[in-house]
């Protein structure tokens, strides 16, 4: 298995945009900036739009999503609080090896794929990531996790990794989504029925706090 990993909102905690206060593990399209600026013409925008979601809603995938919510995370823990980018990646791992257990017996593996954001915030993630895999999480232990041969990969945008685009283009409706879960979300509406789901229970999609 692959699990590929982008992000929507700033992880950090100093300042906090009103407007958007949340963290998810997409801008230049929504934008229309660089390369995307013929978007503004509304018709090839729209058609774009429409491909797009036909891609997300016919490609075989699964959503495994964490939510932060950073106003509340400050009020619960205060400003020194631990990383968003490491709260929201622990929780990914837990529901990644939900998942996998789900499947099918087997030779099962997780390879994960992130977009380096530079130098000192990908090994700080990769120490977070060996440091999850040797102690384990409050409910998957690290015997768990080493079944699964947990793997890590960087890899630059310049790469241009389908996989890596196909999480960018998700990350923002699940945001707003969970901004303002009644607000119309169209984008959201296409991607939701591949939110990993068990027991009735939206298991892909954690929110914290």
């Amino acid at each position: 298995m692959l699990l590929f990993l982008d992000e929507s909102g700033d992880h950090g905690l100093a300042n906090i945009d009103p407007q958007f206060p949340v963290f998810v593990l997409s801008r230049d399209i929504r934008k229309c900036e660089k390369e995307f600026q013929i978007l503004f013409n509304t018709d090839i925008k729209k058609s774009l739009y429409e491909d797009i979601n036909n891609l997300v809603a016919q490609s075989e995938y699964t959503v495994i999503a964490s939510a932060i919510q950073k106003e509340h995370h400050i009020n619960h823990y205060g400003k020194l609080a631990s990383d968003v980018y490491e709260i929201a990646l622990s929780f990914i791992l837990e529901r990644s090896v939900f998942f996998l257990d789900d499947q099918p017996a087997g030779n099962k593996r997780l390879d994960i794929v992130i977009e380096k954001r530079g130098r000192k915030e990908d090994a700080r993630l990769h120490e977070h990531f060996q440091r999850l895999c040797s102690r384990g999480t409050g409910y998957v232990s690290s015997e768990r996790m080493h079944a699964y041969g947990i793997n890590i990969d960087f890899k630059s945008k310049i790469d241009d990794v389908n996989g890596l685009q196909l999480a960018d283009l998700i990350a923002y409706p699940v945001a707003r989504y969970v901004l303002d879960p009644k607000r119309a979300n169209p984008s959201f509406d296409v991607l939701e029925p591949k939110i990993y789901t068990k027991g009735g229970r939206k298991y892909g999609l954690k929110v914290f706090p």
